[in-house]
């Protein structure tokens, strides 16, 4: 009797067993009776987002990434600093743009150096899915309708606004005669047409100012000291100058200073430190604040606003100021 108890024990053991969770099984296919907790999910990637500038040889962009990388201090994203090595380099630029299609970076915050040649492939990049925010300098309109490429978010400042206000600095004081130059940026950018067509108004209000001489210098300070020693050459009378940006009034200050020509006015744009050194000093009049890096943090922001499905504003400026002996002495 005993035996048979145990035989039957066991075989209520065995059933029960067998009417067990089979939802775990072990190596060998038989189930362990215990059911285990779901992994958790794996955490999102954190978003990828490239700033593509020009250079960061002019310290303009130097300030620009500071504030991109504000904005991602503040977000925790992967912000890829991409430049050229110059701020001529187009076709480095576009380079750029195609690795980060290969990269599947899903957004890009771009300062194109050329208004036209950088649309079609930032085109290819829109058409891979990857966001695009455009800063500083303004695509064209034209180039990008012709593409197709849909309108994307544009940062910067009023660059005529700006340029026509620093300009008046020196047009103002004229109570004579008198010749100006402006030393333009590249042509096919369209902040240096902007900022042209500012200082051009700013001269032509003023019937007694003749503008003898446009030349680019391609935003550079080499260039800008050749351009000067030219430009001085054919027209040593030319006591106004206008420079689209720092760099190239830095270079045209050197000329000035080697030749002894402590008379002529230059005014910039971009507020960098040898800027405002040298107005300090007495050797430049004004520059133009564009606030590159408020400019750079915006960016990334409206890049990951892009991200999350909003629709942000198709344009953002932000406030450009004249910089001048007084405003650096508050």
């Amino acid at each position: 009797m005993k035996k048979l108890i145990r035989i039957v024990g066991l075989a209520l053991s065995l059933l029960v067993i067998g009417c067990g969770d089979s939802s775990q099984k072990d190596a060998m296919g038989v189930s362990t009776g215990v059911t285990l907790a779901k992994a958790p999910p794996e955490p999102s990637p954190k978003a990828r987002v490239a700033l593509i500038m020009k250079t960061l040889t002019n310290p303009f962009f130097i300030e620009m990434e500071k504030g991109a990388r504000r904005a991602q201090a503040e977000s925790g994203i992967d912000l890829q600093v991409r430049t050229a090595t110059q701020e001529t380099s187009i076709e480095q630029q576009i380079q750029l743009v195609e690795q980060e299609i290969v990269a599947k970076t899903q957004a890009i915050v771009i300062a194109p150096g050329d208004s036209m040649r950088l649309v079609p492939v930032l085109k290819k990049a829109q058409d891979a899915g990857i966001r695009i925010v455009n800063i500083d300098n303004r695509l064209s309109a034209e180039a990008m309708a012709a593409s197709g490429m849909k309108p994307v978010p544009f940062i910067s400042v009023d660059n005529e606004a700006g340029a026509y206000e620093v300009t008046r600095v020196i047009a103002s004081g004229v109570r004579g005669p008198a010749e100006a130059a402006v030393v333009e940026g590249i042509r096919m950018a369209d902040n240096a047409q902007q900022r042209k067509r500012g200082a051009m108004r700013a001269f032509a209000e003023h019937s007694q100012i003749r503008v003898v001489a446009e030349v680019s210098a391609n935003w550079k300070i080499d260039e800008a000291y050749e351009v000067a020693k030219a430009i001085f050459k054919t027209h040593p009378k030319v006591s106004l100058v206008f420079c689209a940006n720092d760099m190239m009034a830095i270079g045209v200050m050197k000329f000035l200073q080697e030749t002894g020509r402590h008379h002529v006015q230059v005014v910039g744009f971009d507020a960098l430190e040898e800027a405002q050194i040298a107005i300090k000093a007495g050797q430049m009049v004004a520059t133009v604040n564009q606030q590159a890096d408020e400019q750079g943090y915006r960016g990334v922001q409206m890049a990951l606003a892009l991200l999350r499905g909003e629709t942000p504003p198709i344009e953002i400026l932000v406030s450009a100021q004249v910089v001048n002996a007084a405003s650096l002495a508050k």
